[in-house]
């Protein structure tokens, strides 16, 4: 059976975000409220409960693999985690990487371009080219993910990481920048699609049918950090296609065949989080919102 196990639901800062205070990350250190908080996005999948791959590496996986026994050491050094998968250069998807360099084997695989930002960052040497066999994962070409699980990645309508823009970014490059993530086992299909500017033909259309989609939640509404006053940039500027509103993905999803459809990658101000018309209007189109150890078993 194929198992996807959300790790973080969150967009990065996580919920609460340790320096704001929006009504959502207030709710979230308030016992009681509703709100529980929730760690930045990243997921786990595993075909046998023994064997786990990593889709993105997020500052908090120190938290999010002690809270769940299976990940624990099984020998003095030497935990379950044999991959970790990257579907962009983003920091909360990469730094991550930093808490796993404690001399622990495992295959990193990710795009050139993702590869590349990397390379360029000599703090990564702290990670043993000794023991992190690295490679390069080609658009659109299976590998092996895990024993009984293939993977491929696939180009996402997405922008560069923050660090690397200058001026104004394309916003909807479709190359090996920003990507998404098929797993298949067993006759099961999961995507994992946590950033994505724009639904085009091709993404549809590999969508179609999946058991599980994992997809891109980050704002409600596209002006939804302006209008809250956290932040100056729209959704799509940050390279997020809302959920609602014109071009929003609850819309644009809805004709596309799926089995379970799931929000991830939410960020602190969602109004999803806390409930009300926004999560009504969610769940009444057959979407679920993932929580931090969320489990879905096929």
């Amino acid at each position: 059976m194929l198992r996807a196990l959300v790790l973080g639901a969150a967009a990065g800062g996580g919920l609460p975000q340790w320096n704001c205070g929006c009504v959502n990350c207030q709710a979230a250190r308030t016992p009681g409220s509703g709100v529980v908080p929730q760690t930045q996005s990243s997921l786990a999948v595993s075909a046998n409960g023994a064997d786990w791959a990593v889709i993105n590496a997020s500052p908090d996986i120190r938290e999010q693999l002690r809270r769940d026994r299976r990940f624990h050491p099984t020998t003095l050094r030497g935990t379950p985690v044999r991959s970790v998968v990257l579907t962009n250069g983003d920091i909360d998807h990469l730094a991550g990487l930093l808490v796993l360099r404690e001399k622990q084997a495992f295959r990193l695989q990710a795009t050139a371009a993702v590869l590349s930002v990397i390379a360029a960052n000599p703090i990564f040497r702290a990670l043993d080219a000794d023991l992190i066999d690295t490679r390069t994962a080609d658009l659109d070409e299976a590998f092996d993910l895990l024993p009984d699980v293939e993977g491929k990645l696939f180009a996402v309508p997405g922008k560069v990481p923050l660090f690397l823009e200058e001026g104004e970014p394309d916003i909807e490059l479709e190359n090996e920048q920003t990507v998404g993530v098929e797993i298949r086992s067993a006759g099961r299909r999961v995507l994992y699609v946590p950033g994505c500017a724009r639904l085009t033909a091709s993404l549809a259309a590999r969508l179609d049918r999946a058991d599980v989609v994992f997809f891109d939640g980050t704002v409600y509404s596209d002006d939804e950090m302006p209008r809250t006053g956290t932040g100056a940039k729209s959704g799509r500027r940050m390279g997020h296609m809302p959920i609602a509103g014109p071009g929003g993905s609850l819309k644009a999803l809805s004709g596309i065949r799926l089995g379970r459809r799931i929000y991830v990658h939410l960020n602190n101000t969602n109004p999803v989080w806390r409930g009300g018309p926004e999560l009504r209007a969610v769940e009444a189109s057959g979407w679920e919102i993932a929580r931090d150890g969320m489990e879905i078993v096929l």
